[in-house]
């Protein structure tokens, strides 16, 4: 028999969520995440993932895939300190250390774990961590974990930063003192202003991590967005995923040997984790290889993006102030915002609402992610379906 208590939890919880807007349902897809998608049989023009360079269905990454499966095996069978590293995942590594131009680079089985095992490898209770205030979920548990003293910053404030930073150093309380950012923030699509936070960061000695896993391959030419400002020298962490514009799964650190190193013997998910496996290791050096070949997927994406910005903004939607592809349309009302991304569904456009805690309590919207993959007449049927659902439902 379950816990009586623990049945009274979650279904006066879940209730609550349903009747507010928040209760996110779980769509199952039936084949490849492409710019069109299939679920409960009906095909739709898909807006809501992160794929992108549109190499999650890439035959050349599907290949590399199979033919490292038949070498290496399915799986790794042990975690990288015991007997789980292969080749192919140093490989792996000296292609992302290469790409991201730092001496070494670590790679884990997700974004999620890279950020859970960076972060608190290196900071600990008696330091201090510096922390945009719309940092990703996986940041904020990561500096959970560290035991540091966590400083809220406001979003892209570098008035604030400088202010917090000097307190902090100034204070004689902490050993260190790190700042923490996304390089590109997946929610509004901007980007951190990195050429002042490295400022600030020398000024105050600052250790400094960006989370770059929605700039790696949309920024810099793909390299991400240290790459786009020049600074590979002087970001410690660089941090991002394999599972968005490389489109297989896993994250990856990239910084000093050194920290590389101690990140190799420190971080727990590197540690007490079975590899990545051969096939989705093989199948992120082509996504890498392509990348530094030709720009040409890059610049698909861009173009789409700017195509469809161009197009919301026209029909009067709220796009907020989006850097990058990522193109929020902005509603407020969190039940609205269902209501819209459902109807959106039915007309043959899926893209997601993004409600609280996700999103401040107020800002809800349906994100769009256009990608490489997306043609012209695509991203045409989307801005129609737009201009026909926000005007039914007083949007625009």
């Amino acid at each position: 028999m379950t816990s009586h208590k623990l049945n009274i939890f979650l279904e006066k919880n879940l209730t609550e969520l349903k009747e507010n807007g928040l209760y996110n349902e779980i769509d199952t897809l039936e084949g490849p995440n492409g710019s069109e998608i299939t679920i409960n049989g009906k095909t739709l023009i898909n807006m809501s993932s992160n794929n992108y360079l549109g190499f999650a269905n890439d035959s050349r990454l599907k290949e590399k895939a199979n033919a490292a499966t038949d070498k290496f095996g399915v799986g790794a069978g042990a975690v990288r300190t015991i007997n789980g590293t292969q080749s192919i995942h140093e490989e792996l590594e000296a292609k992302i250390a290469d790409f991201k131009q730092t001496e070494a680079a670590v790679a884990f089985q997700s974004g999620f774990n890279c950020n859970m095992g960076a972060i608190s490898a290196v900071m600990n209770k008696k330091d201090a961590i510096l922390s945009d205030e719309l940092n990703h979920a996986s940041i904020i548990d990561g500096c959970r974990l560290s035991g540091a003293k966590i400083i809220r910053v406001n979003h892209q404030d570098m008035d604030d930063l400088r202010a917090k930073a000097k307190e902090a150093t100034e204070s004689g309380q902490y050993e260190k003192v790190m700042y923490i950012t996304d390089g590109v923030f997946s929610m509004d699509g901007d980007v951190a202003n990195l050429p002042e936070i490295v400022k600030i960061a020398e000024e105050f000695d600052l250790i400094t991590y960006v989370d770059d896993a929605h700039g790696s391959g949309v920024m810099g030419k793909g390299a991400g967005t240290v790459k786009h400002f020049g600074l590979q020298d002087k970001i410690d962490f660089q941090m991002g995923t394999l599972s968005k514009a490389v489109g297989v799964v896993g994250g990856y650190v990239a910084g000093t040997q050194n920290l590389i190193d101690w990140l190799k013997v420190r971080a727990r998910p590197f540690l007490f984790s079975t590899s990545l496996t051969p096939g989705a290791a093989a199948a992120c050096i082509e996504a890498i290889d392509i990348m530094s070949a030709s720009t040409e997927e890059h610049d698909r994406l861009w173009e789409s993006g700017r195509y469809l910005k161009e197009g919301l903004n026209k029909l009067g939607f709220n796009i907020g102030n989006s850097q990058t592809p990522i193109t929020p349309c902005i509603i407020g009302d969190e039940k609205l915002t269902q209501i819209f991304s459902k109807r959106l569904t039915e007309e043959g456009v899926y893209a997601k609402s993004i409600v609280f805690p996700t999103v401040p309590r107020g800002t809800g919207r349906v994100r769009n992610m256009p990608s490489a993959a997306h043609t012209k007449e695509q991203l045409d049927q989307v801005l129609a379906t737009y201009k026909k659902v926000g005007l039914e439902l007083n949007v625009i």
